[in-house]
């Protein structure tokens, strides 16, 4: 038996390595999706907007899509399924990590629960509160060592992602990505490839965090 380090109302320790293993193989789908997306970008920019103009002609008139067109739309309805899916992955991975973090310091989370869910969301504070979930789980078993660079890393690059309304969240509805595309791909290939690279950084801060916390376990576990 593991003698915990804890306050009595504390969580027994929960079984990670599966729902880290989930996360993980979440990234990479959505990573996988974004690279699709990115090629889809490639590919209206190099068709060109049809003579028959963009596909909303203004005055709640809009020309039937083309087979491209048409492609992309399902290209971003399956992308969008795929990141919210990752995103839940993620979520469920984080809340165990907190539960086992709690357990094996004895101190109550920085962020009280309904901030695993509504940091992500809220605006303003948005732009920290994630970070501080993720962090706060490795300083509350680990108070003595440096935090991973690997989640500065991944948290700027997220961020990175959701700069200018091109990325994870687009501000333009699904044909007026099309229209940007036409005219101006670059911007939108770039928010791409950061959101790959940024589900790359969040696979590798899993794996990172989640084999930490599994050796203090089992670190306990021999001195028990």
């Amino acid at each position: 038996m593991i003698e915990q380090k804890s306050s009595p109302a504390a969580p027994a320790l929960r079984p990670v390595r599966g729902t880290a293993l989930c996360a993980i193989g979440a990234l990479a789908l959505a990573a996988l999706a974004w690279v699709v997306r990115a090629v889809w970008h490639l590919r209206l920019a190099a068709a060109g907007e049809p003579v028959s103009g963009p596909p909303d002609q203004g005055g709640g008139v809009h020309r039937p899509l083309n087979t491209l067109e048409d492609s992309y739309h399902l290209v971003d309805s399956v992308g969008s399924s795929v990141t919210a899916v990752c995103a839940i992955a993620f979520l469920f991975w984080l809340d165990r990590m907190r539960d086992n973090a709690r357990a094996l310091s004895g101190a109550e989370p920085r962020y009280s629960y309904p901030w695993l869910w509504l940091g992500w969301i809220v605006p303003v504070v948005n732009l920290w509160i994630p970070r501080g979930l993720v962090a706060d789980v490795h300083r509350s078993v680990f108070p003595e060592h440096r935090l991973p660079a690997v989640v500065n890393g991944w948290w700027g690059l997220w961020l990175a992602g959701l700069a200018g309304g091109v990325g994870l969240i687009y501000a333009d509805d699904t044909d007026e990505v099309i229209v940007r595309a036409y005219h101006g791909v670059l911007p939108l290939v770039a928010a791409d490839l950061v959101i790959v690279a940024a589900a790359g950084a969040a696979a590798l801060m899993i794996s990172t965090l989640t084999a930490a916390q599994q050796r203090r376990v089992d670190e306990l576990a021999r001195a028990a």
